[in-house]
């Protein structure tokens, strides 16, 4: 029977047990879709990565949620080169990673920081209803009119596309009542895996702001901390102008307090948008992978 290596690295955090749990395996390249798919399932975190060799960039990730594939993964991106540059598996400097969404770069710090490049930004402007969208995320429809003349909903994306959704205080966010059915509608009507719900009214003094991620269609209720989210979030707070100074040249974004998972994010938006931090690893051990023709479950 074939055992694989298998951890989860928790991203966007220097401390284990918080930020966003991804699965990493290091060694996956005889693993096929379907085992892939089996692992990610058994390992049930929002999403693994799978190291895989390539042709044109330093390494290939694909991205597995409980559920189903995912194009890109951006915590898990991170927690993918942590992991390997804790091992002394890659040396700090620049990287290259294939994904299906392009070949994107990894810059690895000496201290462990680790900064992923997205693609291109991608804002389109919706037109949802705050009634309906109040609802969906169980919040009173009037904490998101009061913010939405300035900003309003929209679907971003720098890889994968998320809606938009600014709430006025974080007491309205806090306390939300999602319908994940509901949610789900609503992403897919317009294209997006998910909806991510921000305030600028954060925890800490020196946040730019406090978001919640919701992405019940790719099998994930609530996301802790959000890489490719975040990501898109910079670039649709540039293009809506949401500063009325100088747009910032690093901003930290914080997510996860409400299910126990804090977590911080630097983003940065300017030629390029990068997402960045640290991650821990907070388990690491072995998984039985049955053959491709046997059904079994999987054994930790």
């Amino acid at each position: 029977m074939d055992t694989r290596r298998v951890l989860f690295v928790d991203a966007f955090t220097a401390d284990p047990l918080a930020g966003n749990a991804a699965g990493v395996v290091p060694e996956a390249e005889d693993l096929s879709a379907d085992r892939m798919s089996a692992v990610a399932a058994e390992l049930s975190v929002s999403e693994t990565a799978f190291v895989l060799p390539s042709d044109d960039a330093d390494r290939r990730l694909r991205y597995f949620s409980p559920t189903q594939e995912v194009d890109l993964c951006g915590h898990a991106t991170i927690a993918a080169h942590a992991h390997l540059h804790q091992e002394g598996a890659i040396d700090p400097g620049e990287h290259t990673v294939e994904t299906d969404v392009g070949i994107l770069d990894v810059d690895v710090e000496p201290d462990g920081v680790v900064r992923m490049t997205q693609n291109s930004p991608e804002v389109r402007r919706v037109d949802v209803g705050y009634d309906r969208l109040g609802d969906a995320l169980g919040i009173d429809p009037a904490a998101l009119r009061d913010v939405g003349a300035d900003l309003p909903t929209a679907v971003a994306s720098t890889g994968l596309p998320f809606l938009m959704v600014p709430v006025n205080f974080l007491e309205h966010l806090s306390s939300a009542a999602p319908d994940h059915p509901a949610l789900e509608t609503l992403a897919d009507e317009h294209g997006a895996a998910g909806v991510y719900a921000f305030t600028f009214d954060a925890l800490e003094a020196d946040s730019t702001l406090h978001a919640r991620a919701f992405a019940p269609g790719i099998g994930i209720p609530e996301d802790p901390v959000t890489g490719t989210a975040a990501g898109a979030c910079g670039a649709y707070l540039r293009e809506v102008g949401a500063f009325d100074d100088e747009f910032p040249e690093e901003m930290a974004f914080e997510q996860g307090h409400f299910v126990d998972r804090p977590g911080r994010i630097r983003v940065q938006v300017g030629a390029e948008v990068r997402v960045g931090g640290r991650a821990v690893t907070a388990l690491d051990g072995r998984l039985v992978v049955p053959p491709e023709d046997d059904d079994d479950i999987l054994e930790a």
